[in-house]
């Protein structure tokens, strides 16, 4: 039978994972998948916090799994997180991202829950997860680069007068339908384990060995993606590219739901097993995309409108030249089941696109405010988070000896 304090803790911690939850989908899954389309006037704020909250309660569905079990599990070694520690961290870190979106500044989701996280495990008596560590910091890392990178040279391509958009963008389609054919999700595999689109129908092609099925899936998708994007381009080319910009936005706003998930629910996960609580991991799930989409349909439009207007005034080729390595970012991510900002993947990719037109509305302050907000919000959230469990299992202690 549970007893009524692990019934108490389990109600304050679950409620400080719905507002971790809440301030996620007002931040940076609520505001950065749709803040390119935003700025190139495919769809309006108010309707973009309403789709991306839709998108992302499915994405956290089907593909939340691997980045909650990092969180809750893989950041500290030799302890398992107590319900005191969990609260913290998931008070904590929700406060530090609330400042963020009532602040206007894009506040690095990813960093102030790991930070948190790790704070609150390592004052608990863990060690450092160092090979989870170098993993995480790796993709960082190489984040801005990628990211900036990619959207810099797709940009260039989008502009460049030699090359036809009605190829370039259909080839691009085809690329991002690669993608989506092979990113995983829990509802097509078996035996617990997800399975992608392409392994599920290609392992059902008895005419083809299961290696071959999947690459003619794969092909198969890419080509669908070509062609409709081809066709729509003939009949009116802003259109079709503004259409392609939504379809971007929306596996954006997917792969946000099924990564930052992951860092409301992820601290539950060992609370519950402490607490001998049994609830599905598709319920906790669940629980964690309605939050955010409380908070897509509640907070987002004010950060939509910052990312969209303050970093870039972007055209359409530059919020596509965006969009696309943000949604293969984001899905490697969650392949490799790292905590990642949205912010950070798509405010590299918007001031990568914006160079390529020289630079052109691209706010060099605003960019180094956000940089140094992301450094101090890791550091600050495992220095608070180490002081915090320090000072209340301290009064803990004193009050009930």
């Amino acid at each position: 039978m549970v007893s009524a304090l692990v019934v108490v803790t389990l109600v304050v911690a679950s409620v400080a994972s719905l507002f971790m939850a809440w301030a996620i989908g007002a931040g940076s899954s609520g505001s950065t998948p749709f803040a390119p389309a935003v700025g190139a006037n495919a769809i309006s704020v108010m309707r973009a916090g309403f789709v991306v909250g839709l998108l992302g309660l499915l994405g956290a569905v089907l593909q939340g799994a691997n980045v909650s079990e990092a969180v809750g599990r893989g950041l500290i070694s030799g302890v398992t997180l107590s319900p005191l520690a969990a609260t913290i961290a998931l008070l904590l870190a929700a406060a530090l991202v609330a400042i963020g979106v009532f602040t206007g500044y894009p506040i690095a989701t990813a960093f102030t829950v790991t930070g948190a996280v790790i704070g609150v495990g390592l004052a608990l008596g863990g060690d450092p997860a160092w090979a989870k560590y170098r993993q995480i910091g790796t993709v960082w890392v190489l984040v801005p680069f990628v990211g900036g990178g990619v959207a810099y040279a797709t940009a260039r391509l989008l502009r460049n007068e030699s090359v036809s958009e009605r190829v370039a963008i259909p080839l691009l389609g085809a690329l991002v339908g690669v993608v989506l054919a092979n990113i995983r999700f829990t509802i097509l595999g078996s035996s617990g384990s997800p399975a992608s689109l392409a392994q599920a129908i290609g392992s059902r092609l008895a005419v083809l060995p299961a290696t071959a099925g999947e690459v003619a899936v794969t092909l198969l998708v890419a080509a669908l993606f070509a062609l409709l994007l081809a066709r729509d381009l003939r009949n009116d080319e802003l259109r079709g590219q503004r259409h392609f910009l939504l379809t971007l936005g929306a596996l954006v706003a997917f792969s946000a739901g099924g990564s930052q998930v992951g860092l409301a629910i992820g601290p539950l996960l060992p609370l519950l097993e402490q607490s001998s609580v049994t609830v599905s991991l598709i319920l906790v799930l669940l629980f964690g995309g309605f939050g955010l989409l409380l908070g897509s349909w509640t907070g987002a439009p004010r950060m939509i409108k910052a990312i969209a207007q303050d970093y870039s005034s972007l055209g359409p080729r530059r919020s596509i030249a965006a969009l696309i390595p943000s949604f293969v970012i984001a899905q490697v991510a969650v392949f490799l089941g790292v905590p990642i900002s949205f912010n950070e993947i798509i405010v590299s990719a918007v001031v990568g696109s914006g160079y390529a037109a020289g630079g052109s509305g691209v706010s060099r302050a605003k960019m180094g405010k956000t940089v140094l907000a992301w450094l101090v919000s890791l550091a600050g959230a495992i220095a608070l988070g180490y002081a915090a469990y320090v000072v209340a299992e301290a009064a803990l202690s004193a009050l009930f000896g």
